[in-house]
């Protein structure tokens, strides 16, 4: 969990339930928490921003090699500046399948740099409703304690029981042992159970999954 949260040996579920209603925060209140939660919850974009200056910058630099070069009367690195204007000038003279293609490519990159723009990559974190705090648990935490409930009610040792948390669903994988018939329908309403209480935010869809070659002495 985050700085903002109690400590990870407490489920969340536990913690959802500690919790009781308070008021509701006034509007440059609630506009905060969006701000933190979204900051909690997602990447920066730093990184996408200095691979674009970066990029932005050899351009910039190529380019100006380009132009001293053809002033000196030297020989161009890859094309002069004349070389590239006569090439846009001849574009329409090009065959028009090659000219689609570019255009699609340079469009595609285009919406591609929009989208990073505007979202940002999410983080593996969910919420937790309070209205007094942001309160942000790792998909990890989140994980385990689907996992604890789980092998408890399909009686599986907790080290034959993986559950993977994304965005929007909860795996679980249960390895029984041989001989040993799981109530499937019993664990996924444990699971459920769990995410239910906990009330995450984006919500959290259980499914589970019991391997059919059961593990010996497991």
């Amino acid at each position: 969990m985050s700085a903002t949260t109690p400590s990870a040996a407490t489920a969340p579920a536990e913690i959802a339930r500690s919790r009781t209603p308070s008021a509701d925060p006034s509007a440059s209140t609630a506009k905060l928490y969006r701000r933190v939660a979204r900051r909690e919850t997602h990447s920066p974009r730093s990184t996408t921003a200095i691979v674009l200056a970066i990029l932005v910058l050899l351009f910039l630099l190529y380019g100006g090699t380009e132009i001293v070069l053809n002033m000196l009367k030297l020989r161009a690195l890859v094309a002069s500046p004349t070389q590239v204007a006569d090439a846009i000038g001849n574009v329409t003279n090009d065959d028009s399948g090659t000219v689609l293609a570019v255009g699609i490519a340079a469009a595609v990159i285009g919406v591609v740099f929009v989208l990073i723009g505007l979202t940002g990559a999410r983080r593996a974190r969910h919420l937790l409703p309070d209205d007094r705090s942001v309160v942000v648990v790792d998909n990890e935490v989140i994980a385990s304690a689907v996992a604890r409930h789980a092998s408890l009610a399909g009686e599986v040792d907790p080290d034959n029981t993986l559950v993977t948390v994304t965005h929007r669903r909860a795996q679980v994988r249960l390895t029984p042992a041989s001989g040993h018939p799981v109530d499937r329908a019993a664990v996924v309403a444990a699971a459920e159970r769990e995410l239910a209480t906990a009330n995450y935010q984006p919500a959290i869809a259980a499914s589970v999954q019991i391997n059919t070659a059961g593990k010996v002495g497991a």
